[in-house]
């Protein structure tokens, strides 16, 4: 099958159905086409959602329809078009052209292929007037040439400076990297570097996590020996750290609010050697499944699975726990780059809703541990209401709590001067992780 036409069936597929980026790929791809074709495929999904926003307005430039009025196939066709046009020099114009062309041509209307030929030659032929943007207010342009929605933009503006915003969209746009955790219940770190090394893999350690590694050009890397056996979880280094923050104690009781797929509580499992009780929560039995399957592959014999809203209170539950884990449900803006399709799917109602939400999960959570317990709290955003400003909040409501400094559990760094203070922000363009928030609350001893 064509890979452009694969690309704009896996665009139509995440745009009409909101389906995640990462797995309509794996699934269109599965066995059909080389690893040049896949890899085209790849550039031109992750291409046109990452800059959505400047390959409209490129377009809007171009039409003589408005682009609202342009049949979402169509749009997709001319925006992996105007993508090869404006940022792959390999590929020459009149290739990008004539293959939009012909895509357009198929179930499409009369007259479609020649409108699309003809905003796309236009294009081309004034590729310098076309690409430049033409817009004075700076944070429009910012969302023009990044391709974040403004009120996001302004947000972040808001929050942490222009410089900052400008720099965070611009990495945005990058790929990240593969990182795994080492599971050191049955391998080391330096064991699992070699084995990988040895099957052709090139590795490097983390620079914060202790347990992590980077895999460059990760292609079949779960269907190694070595992640069949258990010895690694795919997981980013910033996911990482919660655990290792948390530092739980052998024979603890932890209590996992939100687990799935499992990440935190199947390193927790490990840090505790195996020994303890650690109980997972979520409110779908799919998810839960995937719990139990990661925990089987990995040999964490100390995980329960039990199907419960965070939302809710267990009367059972009070002050029994050592740790209680709330990896809150958030707007997820930190994983853009993994899942670029974020940027169009959220909106600042969704983030209120949020912050509704991460405040009662943590009026549930302070009740479930006991004296000098403690609540691990993180999301994978970026943004202070569902991260600094919660966890403040929740502190000045609750003076039983406290947030615990955890200097010695991560390398200190210039860019970590909150670590003292028992949180860290961590931001894709400083640290080269996910964007991430942990905070490390402490029930005072009574």
């Amino acid at each position: 099958m064509n890979s452009r036409k694969i690309a704009l069936d896996i665009l139509m597929d995440i745009g009409l159905k909101g389906s995640y980026s990462n797995y309509v790929i794996d699934r269109y791809l599965k066995g059909k086409i080389s690893v040049k074709d896949r890899n085209l495929v790849r550039e031109l999904v992750y291409g046109v959602l990452e800059n959505r926003t400047y390959l409209d307005y490129i377009i809007s430039q171009a039409s003589n329809i408005n682009i609202k009025k342009i049949h979402p196939k169509n749009l997709e066709i001319l925006r992996m078009a105007v993508y090869q046009i404006a940022f792959m020099d390999r590929i020459p114009d009149r290739a990008a052209i004539n293959e939009a062309v012909n895509l357009s041509k198929i179930g499409g209307h009369r007259g479609v292929s020649g409108y699309v030929n003809g905003v796309l030659r236009n294009i081309a032929r004034n590729k310098k007037k076309f690409i430049s943007i033409d817009e004075k207010d700076r944070d429009k342009k910012l969302s023009i040439r990044y391709s974040h929605p403004l009120w996001m933009i302004r947000r972040w503006i808001r929050d942490y400076g222009y410089d900052f915003t400008e720099s965070l969209c611009k990495y945005n746009n990058s790929r990240p990297s593969l990182n795994i955790r080492v599971n050191t219940i049955k391998t080391t770190r330096d064991k699992l570097a070699c084995d990988l090394h040895k099957c052709g893999y090139t590795v490097n350690e983390t620079r914060y996590a202790r347990d992590g590694l980077i895999v460059k050009r990760p292609v079949g890397i779960t269907e190694t020996n070595e992640f069949k056996s258990g010895h690694f979880f795919i997981q980013d280094e910033s996911s990482m750290l919660a655990a290792q923050i948390a530092n739980p104690r052998e024979n603890s009781l932890v209590l996992d609010l939100c687990s799935a797929p499992g990440g935190k509580a199947t390193h927790l499992g490990q840090m505790m050697n195996n020994r303890g009780r650690i109980v997972c929560r979520d409110i779908y039995d799919h998810k839960l499944n995937l719990v139990k399957e990661n925990a089987d592959r990995l040999g964490i014999t100390i995980i329960e699975t039990q199907n419960f809203d965070a939302l809710k209170l267990d009367e059972e539950w009070i002050e029994k726990a050592d740790y209680c884990i709330v990896d809150a449900p958030c707007s997820g803006l930190g994983i853009i780059r993994r899942r670029p399709e974020i940027k169009w799917n959220r909106t600042e109602k969704d983030i209120k809703d949020l912050t509704e939400i991460q405040s009662n999960i943590l009026d549930n959570a302070k009740k479930y541990v006991k004296s000098g317990g403690i609540i691990l709290y993180s999301t994978c955003t970026i943004g202070k209401a569902e991260n600094i400003d919660m966890v403040k909040d929740f502190i000045d409501k609750n003076p039983e709590f406290e947030l615990a400094g955890f200097e010695s559990l991560i390398h200190p760094e210039q860019d970590m001067e909150t670590l003292k203070d028992g949180y860290v922000e961590l931001f894709p363009h400083i640290h080269h992780t996910d964007g991430f928030f942990i905070a490390k609350i402490r029930k005072k001893d009574r």
